[in-house]
């Protein structure tokens, strides 16, 4: 039973949404925020990546970045540009990037949903499920932001089976005019719709309790970033009626578009291009083949020395889910017996590159120099992403690159 509920939160002035909402802290440094938020004061990146507005020197983890992030976030209410609800709501959020199109349900679910340790909180049941391990620093980074600011200002990115009873609702009240809907400068539309029905908002919560579990698709930092702040409060005496809960956004798994996840690796090993491919025929069946994106999963392509290759392989009839994934099959057969990449986390010698920016950033890379050989990845399905979430399994890192990025600020979540 997955428990979501309204919350009255902070929305942003309708008349600023398109220059307040701004894209997650995480897909950005912070020169790219200084670029973004040029000529935007009330831009939430002012408090997401409150580093922006310090000087450049400054240690992004810093108590006067956590200090400037919570005087920003003040001001902003201060002067209107987010505003307190006046009653609890809950929110459908609907994205359009070219002809895709994808609309979940804004709320906040529980932390106890979430933790599944029951040594750390005897109350965890483990009904969100994650599937990726996080950064001690960056989850410290954001334990102490929203612990500060007592909010989230970013939702987290959850996806769950598809329900029609959930459609029906969500085809039902998209039906109305929205209350906000604009084009952010990246071309992708994001409109939002308000739910204050008690009675709308009661069936909601119902269809969803019917779920044996959601998925973190998108932002685990953020999940067990809130997850700890809210144990804290807990263990502290200090909790709240609301800071047991963390604000995200839930899709139906057929909605949600995976791009791939690419990588590129700076050096060979020391081997000449010849020994590569030698030794890459014994992992792979290797065919020369011009066409830089594989049509289908186990179809894995290389670009080396100005040539497309395409590898081929077959999983064991019995491999666990991880064994199935490309990632995991390139990472095993090649990259590391060969590259010698043994921990592609912390390995310098290895890139990831999002799929939004094509294979012909692949080709750049290689052809410039900057890399010695570049790997086109068929995307990882939603399918198998349950499917190691629901083994208790973690992927291999960079397995996934969710499209569209979820907009911060459209709904913050207090307590």
């Amino acid at each position: 039973m997955l428990r979501i509920r309204a919350f009255r939160g902070l929305v942003p002035d309708p008349a600023q949404v398109a220059d307040i909402a701004c894209v997650p802290y995480d897909v950005l440094n912070t020169d790219e925020a200084r670029i973004l938020a040029d000529g935007k004061p009330n831009t939430l990146l002012r408090v997401d990546r409150a580093e922006l507005e310090l000087p450049p020197e400054t240690n992004p983890y810093s108590d006067e970045v956590y200090a400037r992030a919570k005087a920003n976030f003040s001001r902003l209410q201060q002067v209107g540009a987010l505003r307190r609800e006046t009653t609890p709501a809950l929110y459908l959020y609907q994205q359009r990037m070219g002809n895709h199109v994808q609309t979940g349900l804004a709320t906040v679910c529980h932390v106890d949903d979430y933790i599944h340790e029951r040594v750390a909180n005897p109350l965890a049941r483990d009904i969100i499920k994650k599937h990726e391990r996080t950064r001690q620093d960056k989850e410290d980074d954001r334990t102490k932001l929203i612990g500060t600011l007592r909010a989230d200002t970013g939702p987290v990115f959850l996806t769950y089976r598809d329900r029609k009873t959930i459609d029906a609702i969500v085809t039902r009240e998209t039906a109305r005019p929205p209350t906000n809907d604009f084009t952010a400068p990246d071309g992708i539309r994001h409109t939002v719709w308000r739910i204050t029905d008690p009675s709308v908002t009661a069936d909601l919560a119902a269809e969803f309790a019917t779920l044996a579990a959601a998925y973190v698709a998108d932002g685990h930092h953020r999940t067990a970033s809130a997850a700890r702040v809210g144990l804290e409060l807990r263990a502290k005496g200090a909790a709240t009626a609301d800071s047991d809960w963390f604000l995200c956004v839930l899709f139906p798994a057929s909605q949600l578009q995976i791009l791939p996840y690419n990588r590129a690796i700076k050096d060979l090993n020391g081997l000449t291009a010849e020994q590569f491919l030698t030794a890459t025929a014994k992992a792979f069946t290797v065919m020369p083949d011009s066409t830089p994106a594989p049509a289908k999963s186990g179809d894995i392509r290389m670009y080396l020395a100005g040539k497309w290759y395409a590898l081929g392989w077959q999983h064991a009839p019995d491999a666990d889910p991880i064994s199935r994934l490309d990632v995991e099959g390139l990472q095993q057969r090649l990259l590391a017996p060969v590259l010698g990449i043994d921990d592609p986390r912390t390995s310098k010698r290895i890139d990831f590159i999002g799929g939004i920016r094509g294979t012909g950033e692949l080709t750049k890379l290689v052809d410039s120099g900057k890399a010695a050989i570049a790997f086109s990845m068929y995307p990882t399905t939603v399918q198998q992403l349950m499917d190691i979430a629901d083994a208790g399994q973690i992927m291999p890192p960079k397995s996934t690159w969710f499209e569209p990025k979820l907009r911060s600020g459209l709904f913050i979540h207090t307590f």
